[in-house]
């Protein structure tokens, strides 16, 4: 009897650390699938002014070519030493795929199963950075941002998704993984590019991101008993058998046809009435996610640009690299608090964006900002505020929406940040324009 007793205990403490060690592998695995997903999207947003600037380079007159832009742009009399064209076309290439796809994606991804949709996130990623890296002419460098795009956004809403099928805690691992990905990748190109690699070469070494997510989603995460794999699952059907026998004994085949019927409304796919009821729930965390985004894009890529600072030590190129750097340090931090503080009042968050892309528009035309040290402490607090905005939506909503609501819920509202930054993008362009006219 006692060593029966002993044997349970022993089982029992193996399933105990069994399931320890699952719950730390999908965390990890949501970690690095966060890093993976984000990571091109912000390198292509890193390398916006180099991206830009090579074509104009290869595109110049011989005397204009031997200009480097670490000395400043004589291609233009503005004195904001601008772009012909603003990085704001990058972000619009690095933003409209995705929007587009979170917007109609989650009325049909459910039928597509998540590893698929994983190898085609991986190829996506693989062939943007292959593309950029080899481009000769603008539309081929477009043309990459845009696959990368469309491998962030598929991504984003499938992995958003896919958390409610763990634990509630997995949702911070990922949150806090979009935000290593601002700092890795922002950091990494900075750092390798500031080292003597050229824009090329640091693309390419990159390239090894994709095979992390790859080996993250299909060999880390441990895949609940409920996860639609590589096979898509439709609840709320009950063996035939087993219920044609019952409905047969029990001579009363049309109730249990009614109760049948009834069951498969509240545990079947959602019909698309239910989708736009639930996208209206959805509205009081989309609009203020998306205002807090068109602010800090606006800044990044409408602002950043502009806000230079001749008699630094860094030149026009690496001021512009290390905004998008200490911008993502700030992201990272409040992407990663969700463990430690929870924030309700998302308008809050809103509104404070607001005045910081107000305060540094006029910093922009009127240029009294004392020292570019200030401009990097704003900057941090811009990505602060963004990153809290981001992690405390979906916890939100992952919070206070019915379980079966709660998968297409998640992709759903992934459109707010999207259509936040599309619009900024937008906005980016007479901006850029007129300030660079001055």
């Amino acid at each position: 009897m006692e060593q029966t007793s002993t044997v349970s205990a022993d089982a029992g403490q193996r399933s105990v650390t069994s399931g320890r060690c699952n719950q730390w592998r999908s965390l990890t695995g949501f970690w690095l699938l966060g890093l993976c997903n984000n990571f091109a999207y912000v390198v292509m947003l890193s390398a916006a002014h180099d991206i830009l600037k090579k074509q104009e380079s290869e595109n110049a007159t011989a005397s204009t070519t031997a200009m480097d832009f670490q000395g400043g742009n004589s291609s233009n009399s503005s004195r904001y030493d601008c772009n012909p064209v603003s990085t704001g076309a990058v972000l619009l290439a690095d933003i409209l795929p995705t929007l587009i796809i979170k917007l109609f994606a989650p009325f049909v991804i459910h039928k597509v199963p998540y590893g698929i949709r994983v190898l085609v996130c991986v190829t996506m990623a693989a062939t943007s950075f292959l593309l950029v890296s080899f481009s000769s002419a603008v539309w081929m460098s477009i043309l990459g941002v845009i696959f990368a795009s469309i491998s962030a956004g598929l991504g984003e809403l499938s992995f958003l998704a896919l958390t409610v099928f763990f634990t509630s805690n997995v949702l911070g691992g990922w949150s806090s993984g979009t935000g290593g990905a601002g700092v890795g990748g922002a950091f990494l190109y900075s750092g390798l590019t500031q080292a003597g690699l050229s824009p090329q070469i640091t693309l390419l070494i990159m390239l090894v991101v994709p095979l992390v997510m790859l080996i993250s989603y299909f060999f880390l995460l441990v895949p609940p008993p409920s996860l639609p794999q590589w096979r898509r699952m439709e609840t709320g059907y009950a063996p035939v058998g087993s219920e044609e026998r019952r409905q047969l004994i029990d001579g009363s085949e049309e109730e249990e046809q009614e109760k049948s019927t009834s069951e498969n409304r509240t545990t079947g796919p959602l019909t698309f009435t239910e989708k736009l009821h639930v996208i209206k729930g959805l509205l009081k965390f989309v609009f203020p996610l998306a205002l807090v985004y068109f602010a800090e894009y606006f800044i990044n890529q409408g602002l950043m640009e502009l806000l230079y600072f001749p008699n630094f030590f860094l030149s026009h190129a690496e001021q512009y690299r290390w905004y998008q750097t200490l911008y993502q340090v700030g992201v990272f931090v409040s992407r990663s608090s969700l463990c430690c503080v929870k924030i309700r009042k998302l308008w809050a968050l809103s509104w404070l964006q607001v005045v910081n892309a107000v305060l540094l528009l006029f910093a922009v035309r009127y240029q009294f900002m004392p020292s570019v040290w200030l401009v990097f402490v704003i900057v941090i607090y811009e990505g602060l505020l963004g990153g809290a905005a981001y992690v405390n939506t979906f916890y939100f909503i992952s919070e206070e929406t019915e379980d079966r609501h709660r998968e297409f819920a998640m992709a759903a509202a992934s459109v707010g940040d999207s259509l936040g930054i599309a619009v900024a993008g937008l906005i980016a362009f007479p901006v850029h324009t007129y300030f660079c006219s001055l």
